[in-house]
């Protein structure tokens, strides 16, 4: 894909009968993070004790669906403040999503990327999601999670990729098999087994998937995905995360060969149904992407 591929939605980011509410938001970074923040709240995380009929919204998935629900409970624009307790419940993926819908909707190149922060506990690294748009001289990481009355000792709206504070998937996997980071602590929560060398190596090809323009909900499962690293093809993702690091450093035919095995290969993409496990449920369910 180039650049002008990422200024028009994907089934996933596009508003539908909702355009006119992301054409009102304006399309600086701050303003459309502020707006993500406003309309969803983290499902777990975000200081307001859900139910669980709320938390399963984070399997909303679709952007049109999330507004959807946003509506419902709060027929305004999308600046007009909500209680935290009445938006959508979501996670990094759907702050991200929005905020990517926003952008697309106003021309602005714009995709999610798929990695692991270091700025949420000391030590762990958080499976993780950031806004990336084209600033019209290069491609700019941001997190619409953070809100900049919190002080950081970085700037959440232009994070320097070479500052360690977030990591693509396909960085950490090829640290991992270079033997330079500990696979042990990256994952969801220090506290579960969804950490590790499979975790990461599923990462690698959910981090393709969104790059094409496939946001997929963090549990989703599909292709050469698997929970057993010594199942899993470990050259097929060497490649694969060989690619993206080399399109990140701006190579052309990597970024053009990553499509090309992602339209040929069937393990590298999901197909018109995946498999979903939610976390709110735990509950496996296979889900049709064809709308």
């Amino acid at each position: 894909m180039d650049i002008d591929d990422y200024r028009t939605h994907s089934p996933l980011s596009d508003p539908r009968r909702h355009a006119a509410l992301l054409d009102a938001v304006p399309a600086d970074i701050a303003t459309v993070a502020a707006t993500a923040r406003n309309v969803i709240v983290h499902y777990r995380a975000g200081g307001v004790d859900l139910p669980v009929d709320r938390q399963r919204e984070v399997d909303l998935r679709w952007v049109d669906r999330i507004l959807d629900t946003d509506q419902s409970r709060a027929p305004l624009p999308l600046a007009a403040a909500r209680p935290a307790a009445d938006r959508v419940a979501g996670c990094c993926r759907d702050h991200t999503l929005l905020s990517v819908g926003v952008l697309r909707q106003h021309g602005v190149p714009a995709r999610s990327r798929v990695g692991f922060a270091s700025y949420f506990k000391p030590g762990w690294h958080h499976d993780h999601v950031l806004v990336e748009y084209w600033n019209g001289d290069r491609w700019v990481w941001a997190d619409p999670e953070l809100d900049p009355a919190d002080r950081r000792a970085f700037d959440g709206y232009d994070i320097d990729p070479a500052a360690g504070h977030f990591d693509s998937a396909a960085r950490v996997w090829s640290a991992y098999r270079a033997g330079t980071v500990d696979p042990e602590v990256y994952g969801v929560d220090e506290g579960l087994p969804i950490r590790g060398a499979w975790f990461i190596h599923n990462y690698v090809l959910l981090e393709l998937a969104h790059r094409q323009k496939d946001e997929l909900l963090l549990w989703d499962a599909f292709g050469a995905m698997t929970e057993d690293i010594a199942q899993a093809d470990l050259a097929l993702v060497d490649g694969v995360a060989a690619l993206l690091l080399a399109a990140d450093d701006g190579d052309p035919a990597a970024e053009k060969e990553l499509a090309d095995r992602y339209a040929a290969d069937d393990r590298l993409r999901p197909g018109t149904s995946i498999r979903s496990i939610s976390p709110v449920t735990d509950t496996p369910v296979t889900v049709d992407l064809r709308r």
